[in-house]
């Protein structure tokens, strides 16, 4: 009988979890700082901490949490965290830094949507339906003539993965000069959402959990940007590894790497069944158990570990961010990824 794909990554992540509990016993466990974003993109992680997958592998992970991808950068760059679960684009600044880091697999796609509230989502569907450029344009349009000013838009730090798929889904996809139409206010996360409810803004673009949050308590709340509107195929978290082939990380990196891929197939797979790991690290088991299943839910198609999938989109998003002098010049793609690994593991 042929194996499944499913079976094949349990079994190679078995096998790499026995051969490292060699590190258990008599050696002390690996050391894992692992910088993150409280997203539901980051849930790998927690269903590797909850499940006690790294523990029975012989590494103690330390989750080290940061409200951007440019601030988990920062600590990245100065080897303060040994590995990073957050968006991709921050780590080609890091590499033209001088950052030997390699994203080793993916953890999440089309995560981000750009949300509207109060004149900005007037007469939009409330099930999300694509707007095409002159229908974007008339309604910024409207929104600045009666409103007197432009729409706020409230985004993440630039540089980040929210604030240039907002700029790229404006400009590249639809014409629209950002800086003309909008407002862009960049600050973190969840100053993002508690904004937008608020009504300190008129749109953000965020990620689950917090759409699901939102759509429960404002139910007024529209999308103006789907993740797949935004970008096709958009490239989210990921799997990053500081000095991989440094020797100490031969003690942990296939353990590891193996670990996140299985969490993030059962998260693709079985949402229900993560849902207490990713309640606990994202809400400190304050968010209501529905609200957790529904974001997990909505975000199931998207988990996809495979780091070959996003190469292209990371290689469009860079050439736009040197378009409009985010970056300086454009780093070569293929060198921030190692396919390797995830190859091993899915044969």
């Amino acid at each position: 009988m042929t194996e499944s794909p499913f079976r094949r990554v349990i079994r190679r992540s078995l096998h790499a979890l026995m051969a490292a509990l060699g590190l258990c016993g008599s050696a002390h466990a690996a050391t894992v700082r692992v910088g993150y974003i409280p997203v539901i993109g980051s849930a790998p992680l927690f269903v590797m901490q909850g499940k006690n997958w790294a523990r029975d592998a012989g590494i103690d992970m330390q989750l080290v949490r940061f409200q951007s991808g440019p601030q988990a950068i920062q600590a990245l760059v100065s080897g303060k965290i040994d590995a990073y679960v957050a968006g991709v684009l921050p780590l080609l600044q890091a590499r033209a830094h001088g950052a030997d880091v390699k994203v080793v697999a993916s953890a999440a796609t089309e995560e981000l949507e750009v949300v509207s509230r109060g004149a900005l989502a007037v007469d939009l569907p409330e099930q999300p339906a694509p707007l095409g450029p002159d229908a974007l344009r008339q309604r910024f349009a409207d929104f600045t003539g009666k409103a007197g000013h432009k729409p706020k838009i409230a985004a993440q730090p630039m540089g980040s993965v929210p604030d240039t798929l907002l700029r790229f889904w404006l400009k590249a996809r639809n014409g629209l000069e950002p800086d003309q139409v909008a407002d862009i206010v960049g600050i973190d996360i969840d100053a993002a959402q508690q904004a937008f409810l608020a009504g300190a803004v008129d749109a953000a673009i965020l990620r689950e959990p917090a759409l699901t949050i939102i759509r429960h308590r404002m139910p007024g709340m529209r999308v103006l940007a789907s993740g797949h509107d935004l970008m096709p195929g958009q490239p989210g978290s990921v799997l990053a590894i500081l000095n991989e082939d440094a020797p100490d990380r031969a003690a942990w990196k296939g353990a590891f790497i193996s670990s996140f891929v299985k969490a993030t197939h059962l998260l693709a797979t079985d949402p229900e069944q993560a849902e207490p790991y990713v309640q606990q690290a994202l809400g400190g088991g304050m968010l209501p158990k529905d609200i957790i299943i529904e974001a997990l839910k909505a975000s199931a198609a998207g988990f996809v570990s495979d780091p070959a999938k996003i190469v292209d989109a990371v290689g469009k998003l860079q050439d736009f961010e040197v378009q409009v002098g985010l970056l300086h010049k454009a780093e070569p793609v293929e060198a921030l990824f190692d396919l390797e690994p995830y190859k091993q593991i899915a044969q």
